[in-house]
């Protein structure tokens, strides 16, 4: 080891885990890679060899002990030492790393463990592969896919360039005496009446000694509901049966009841080791039999303790581009979210990470499934380096082994469009050229599954299935007709070719997608413009800026003007943008969700894309990376709700109204149809009682109102709100310049009322702040003539006054109209 690295000066304070690039800019070695322009001022930071140390207290081990340093997680080609002597060598930043260093602790003074990072591009300078001219990230430049590191940190469609170096996850002494418990899973056998589960204690005896595990669990209670006493040594599975055990739903069908499970490790009566984790007790599986009413498809849906569910949910990416850096309070406040807008499912993406166990935890905890990825997108992958592989096989086992017993666990999916992209790429060449990363997703993985989880289910990629890979007849499939323009594939093959037209693009196709399960399908939207003013210069903070366009990632950087143009127009101020895209995003994802779940059940999931951000930048995510939710996000929460009505209109001038239903009880309700001015008259209105099965979508009405651009059709009620059908694209509809009154009172230090009263229809009223924490009960929604409506504003730290709240609302002008 380099004296210089052990004992020379100017070390920098950092946090473990945490991030080198983070710590540099504490330390006021660079400026904040997000802000201004200065992703590319940080790019150096990637070419460097970067050093972390500390010292630590621990006596050299008893002849009955080991003492072992555990990394959960070091990105990504990293060399240990401990006092001077290399320890081991990592290559692969999705493994733990266990590293006995009881031979050289020091028994008089502290020890010192040291960390070098050598830069990855050193260390794939001779690896070549052919990669896809499709995909626009620069895989041929950093040679991502021969790195086992998060993908996304070299640049994607929707984030910065600023691959991560450093101890990312957290690094703990394990002081053992005997023997150590290695692995604990717990399982859902069968629940009929009863339910019977499964514990399997794995534990690794390093000294002779009569051993024992106790197992525990006890209910949200805290009381006592079943225990056992194992022998390691002969059978390390106890089955238990719950006489009447409170089941783990997601929010709509029930309670996410979370049992604790203690297991104790003993020898001789006296503990040697204790663990405890939250389970939950659930069957989840996957349907894929055939659908009776569609010839020739396929279902794709999740069921759930015998239910079969429509999943409404996102994707997920990181949250932060400096993983290291994320805390359990990010995930805490995203996913609360995430169920507060009526989702039931996370994809956890394959361009990421295996999320920190504090995701899960959030996710078990609100009843939110969980569709996992492995860590493979858009790219092939080498076959024949062995160490590659072998990193590979230990990384899925590890990470098998460390989700799979939490309740939230939905399903395990071999990679992010890589075999899809594959497959396109034979369709438009006429090749028949295999994708290289098929020994992961249907050798590797599913043979590791079979061993370590075989009760969850498996998909190979996504999107897959049907006679294609993103065919509409079975599967998932990825919807990127709207937006991307790329040809739907209805059957086996691409229809068309790749249309950037503003009809090629409409959110409007989304109504052609007749596909089973959607687990992919956005449309880009800036952040708030109080998000972009904090990390922009103020002389950037227009339109044409080279500080604004580097916020766009996706290519062309005006892709986003063929779905404006026949919506709101085409912006010709910063502030319009940001007005326009978040807009035609809200609209275009209630119109997308509408549909897929008034398909229910031949469709049976939406997974709009994306849900978060990494960086402050524009994107597909409806919560920006400051945490500001954009109007997509409440429109997204309307149409997520568990009981939904929509509007369907039919190119004949007629429309329908459908009610979905996703609980498990009927809905018996009474609904109000109205045909209104804008100017509040009423032009005609119906009554109805519907009634609608449970997990069930219908046609409660149809019929042919009189359309006119000044006229809205309205449903109403109190079982489960409202929703209103437009006969204009949004830009020709006559809105009122009227703004609705604003009255604003403070209830307290943090919080604030605001009560918002419509003298003629008010289409889209946004409040909006400068303070990033602040939340809305309510926001970006329609007021009709004459309603009111109050909305609570509060933040947790910042005391606030009225003046901190402005009201947008409707359509400013733009260009192109």
């Amino acid at each position: 080891m380099s004296e210089l690295a052990a004992d020379a000066g100017g070390w920098l304070p950092v946090d473990a885990p945490g991030d080198t690039y983070l710590a540099l800019h504490a330390a006021g070695r660079i400026p904040h890679p997000f802000a201004a322009e200065n992703e590319g001022a940080c790019a150096w930071v990637k070419e460097r060899e970067w050093w972390w140390r500390t010292t630590f207290d621990a006596s050299p081990p008893r002849s009955d002990e080991r003492v072992l340093i555990v990394f959960e997680g070091l990105d990504t080609f990293a060399t240990i030492w401990v006092n001077g002597v290399e320890m081991g060598a990592t290559s692969n930043m999705f493994l733990e790393h266990r590293i006995d260093v009881g031979a050289v602790l020091h028994a008089d003074r502290e020890n010192q463990v040291v960390v070098r990072f050598t830069p990855p591009a050193r260390m794939v300078a001779d690896k070549r592969m052919e990669t896809w001219p499709i995909i626009a990230d620069p895989i041929s430049e950093s040679k991502r896919n021969f790195i086992r590191k998060a993908q996304f940190g070299w640049g994607w469609d929707w984030g910065p360039r600023l691959p991560t170096v450093g101890i990312w996850r957290p690094v703990r002494i394990e002081r053992q005496r005997i023997a150590s418990l290695e692995d604990v899973r717990f399982e859902t056998l069968e629940i009929d009446g009863a339910a019977r589960v499964a514990v399997t204690v794995t534990v690794d005896a390093f000294r002779a000694a009569p051993l024992d595990v106790a197992i525990e669990l006890t209910d949200d209670a805290g009381l006592l509901v079943a225990c056992a006493i194992a022998d390691p040594a002969r059978a390390n599975r106890v089955e238990l049966l719950i006489e009447r055990p409170h089941l783990w739903w997601t929010s709509e069908l029930g309670k996410a009841t979370l049992y604790t499970l203690t297991v104790t490790l003993r020898a001789s009566g006296k503990q040697l080791a204790r663990v405890g984790q939250q389970v939950g007790i659930r069957t989840v599986s996957l349907d894929t039999s055939a659908d009776p009413e569609e010839p020739g498809c396929n279902f794709f849906r999740f069921v759930l303790n015998g239910v079969r569910i429509f999943a409404r949910g996102a994707n997920w990416v990181p949250a932060s581009s400096f993983v290291g850096g994320l805390t359990p309070s990010d995930y805490a406040d995203l996913l609360e979210r995430a169920a507060a807008a009526n989702m039931n499912m996370i994809r956890v993406w394959g361009g990421g990470i295996y999320e920190h166990d504090a995701f899960y935890k959030e996710c078990d905890r609100r009843g939110l499934l969980v569709w996992q990825d492995f860590m493979f997108a858009c790219a092939p992958y080498p076959e024949h380096e062995p160490e590659f592989v072998e990193s590979v096989r230990e990384e899925v086992a590890y990470q098998i082994r460390r989700l799979r017993s939490h309740a939230c666990l939905a399903l395990w999916c071999g990679n992010n469009e890589g075999d899809a992209v594959q497959a396109f790429m034979n369709q438009l060449s006429g090749k028949q050229d295999r994708f290289l990363g098929d020994l992961y997703i249907h050798t590797i993985i599913p043979e590791t599954l079979a061993k370590l989880d075989p009760a969850t289910a498996y998909w190979p990629g996504s999107p897959h299935g049907g006679p294609s890979h993103n065919s509409m007849r079975a599967g998932d499939a990825h919807n990127w007709t709207v937006w991307h323009g790329l040809p739907p594939t209805p059957d086996d093959v691409p229809v068309g070719t790749f249309d950037h037209s503003p009809e090629g693009v409409a959110y409007t196709r989304y109504a052609e997608d007749m596909s089973r399960f959607v687990s992919e399908f956005g449309i880009q939207a800036a952040p708030a413009l109080a998000t972009l003013a904090r990390w922009m210069q103020p002389e950037a903070m227009q339109l044409s800026s080279d500080g604004f366009l580097n916020r766009i990632k996706d290519r062309p950087k005006d892709k986003v003007n063929a779905m404006l143009l026949p919506v709101t127009g085409i912006p010709v101020t910063l502030q319009q943008y940001v007005e326009f895209t978040q807009i035609v995003q809200a609209e275009g994802l209630k119109f997308g969700i509408e549909h897929y779940r008034r398909r229910t059940p031949h469709c049976s999931g939406a997974l709009l894309w994306q849900y978060n951000d990494c960086w402050p930048g524009i994107s597909w995510s409806i919560i920006d990376h400051d945490g500001v939710a954009k109007p997509a996000w409440y429109a997204v929460r309307r149409a997520y709700a568990p009981v939904m009505a929509s509007f369907r209109a039919r190119g004949d001038g007629e429309v329908e109204l459908w009610v979905t239903n996703d609980t498990l009880v009927q809905v018996n309700a009474t609904a109000t149809i109205e045909l209104v001015t804008l100017a509040g008259e009423s032009l005609s209105m119906t009554e109805l009682q519907v009634s609608v099965a449970a997990t069930a979508s219908v046609r409660i009405w149809q019929g042919h109102p009189e359309a006119a651009a000044d006229r809205v059709l309205l449903v109403r009620s109190p079982q489960f709100g409202g929703n209103r059908h437009f006969f204009a694209a949004l830009k020709n509809v006559p809105f009122s310049p009227d703004a609705p009154t604003m009255d604003v009172q403070r209830i307290d230090a943090h919080t604030l009322r605001v009560t918002l009263t419509a003298t003629n229809y008010v289409y889209g009223a946004c409040l909006l702040t400068s303070h990033a924490a602040t939340r809305f009960s309510d926001n970006f929604f329609d007021l009709f003539t004459g309603e009111s409506r109050s909305i609570s504003v509060s933040h947790q730290v910042l005391a606030l006054v009225p003046g901190d709240v402005t009201l947008r609302y409707g359509i400013s002008e733009g260009r192109d109209r």
